[in-house]
């Protein structure tokens, strides 16, 4: 399935009283979407499971914010995260993230589970933004991938040091 749609700079929005919810394997691979998900990211549930999740990522979320995702998830770790993604027409829709490692009986880590809510349009809008564009104005400056990628997380890690904060801190404080 191609990722290269055209943005279309149209909003999606879904209800406060709704929930996003998807499911992945251990490679990010869709095992699970409900409903809302696929009503939002505009997919038909036989398009989209199997597919990788980064299939709705948008090309103004910071990768950054990403590495910093995968490094608490690898840490068996919770994060909250404000993100745009993609719609399959090219629309995009915020969310304020809740994702989660899920176990086995074992304790092993079999797969991630994300809950995604309504975020404020207020933080969205006057700090979450702003932050996110400059930390892409880094990544895309750079020569290259890997290096724009770490630039932009260690000014992320600046930002949080400064405020002496970690990234979900930063979330619950806005």
């Amino acid at each position: 399935m191609k990722n290269d749609v055209r943005l279309t700079g149209q909003e999606r929005f879904f209800d406060q009283g709704e929930v996003i919810v998807s499911k992945t394997d251990l490679k990010g691979r869709i095992t699970y979407a409900n409903r809302v998900f696929l009503r939002i990211a505009g997919y038909q549930e036989n398009e989209i499971i199997g597919m990788p999740h980064s299939i709705i990522r948008h090309p103004d979320m910071p990768r950054c914010v990403f590495k910093l995702l995968w490094d608490a998830l690898e840490a068996k770790k919770e994060i909250f995260a404000y993100v745009v993604n993609k719609s399959k027409n090219g629309d995009h829709y915020w969310v304020l993230a809740h994702v989660t490692p899920s176990f086995d009986g074992a304790g092993n880590v079999n797969g991630y589970h994300s809950n995604r809510r309504v975020p404020d349009r207020r933080i969205v809008n006057d700090v979450i933004v702003p932050l996110y564009k400059s930390l892409l104005e880094i990544e895309r400056s750079r020569e290259n991938r890997k290096e724009g990628m770490s630039d932009s997380y260690k000014r992320l890690a600046g930002i949080l040091a400064q405020k002496g904060v970690d990234y979900d801190e930063l979330v619950f404080s806005l």
